[in-house]
């Protein structure tokens, strides 16, 4: 496992031509040999969107009435969000998610195709399918409290400056880095601002259970860290006649059976 920034970034960095090979992994290896816009491929853009939106709707109904702001002062009440508004909007940007709520803290595993000196270790080229496999621990470089104030906090100030404008470490590296990074990384950031900037600004959450009775901590299995279920009230921001309260569960993203009035 190459765990830490600066061991991810010689291995992936410095040392990218060695450590571009592709390990392979019982468990994954059908994903992979996939064609890009195959079934599965799809299944997994699904869910990783998803279970990202459901992190965005708990983790930001803390911090709504800012987001809120911005949203309204940016966009207004008229018209759809757009990709061309992201750049004037650092409060609403969704990396400080991505760190917080990393749901695949392990990376696409990597292995060496020459050998190769790391870090005192001589790794021989791989011969034939015997070859080691390195895991890039994302997380490590995500919660590294040498570079987040509060590595275990869900706090935008990691990606704000003195001024309030948008900056991004360098050890933000959610989709990996080096010649291996995810080509994904633009759509997801795309969808996943869109998703968000749409929904605040028609709606403002809720929950039925107070926010220091909700667990949020992630439910560990071994590939990945996916938000705990909760409820969500969704409350329409503007409009005429009755203010109608949806309840939706993070279980499905769907309209509970029925509607609660206000």
């Amino acid at each position: 496992i190459l765990w830490g920034y600066e061991a991810m970034k010689e291995a992936l960095v410095d040392q990218a031509e060695a450590f571009s090979g592709r390990g392979r992994i019982t468990i994954i290896d059908s994903l992979f040999q996939e064609p890009g816009d195959g079934k599965s491929w799809k299944v997994l853009r699904q869910f990783s969107v998803t279970e990202e939106a459901q992190s965005l709707v708990e983790e930001l109904r803390k911090s709504q009435e800012k987001v809120q702001a911005e949203i309204d002062r940016v966009i207004g009440a008229h018209r759809l969000p757009a990709l061309e508004d992201r750049a004037k909007m650092p409060y609403t940007d969704i990396h400080k998610i991505q760190r917080f709520s990393d749901l695949v803290p392990v990376g696409v595993p990597h292995s060496v195709i020459k050998d190769t000196h790391f870090r005192g270790y001589y790794l021989p080229k791989r011969f034939y399918k015997y070859t080691e496999v390195f895991f890039l621990f994302l997380s490590s470089a995500l919660h590294d409290p040498r570079h987040f104030e509060k590595p275990n906090a869900f706090y935008p100030g990691h990606f704000l400056d003195a001024q309030g404008n948008f900056k991004k470490p360098e050890v933000f590296i959610p989709f990996s880095m080096g010649k291996r990074l995810c080509l994904g990384e633009s759509l997801a950031r795309s969808e996943l601002f869109l998703f968000l900037t749409t929904l605040l600004q028609n709606f403002s959450l809720g929950s039925p259970k107070a926010p220091e009775d909700i667990d949020l901590k992630p439910r560990e299995n071994g590939l990945g860290r996916p938000p705990p279920l909760f409820q969500v009230r969704f409350l329409p921001r503007r409009g005429g006649g009755g203010q109608e309260e949806a309840q939706m569960s993070s279980e499905s993203l769907h309209p509970a059976p029925a509607s609660v009035q206000n």
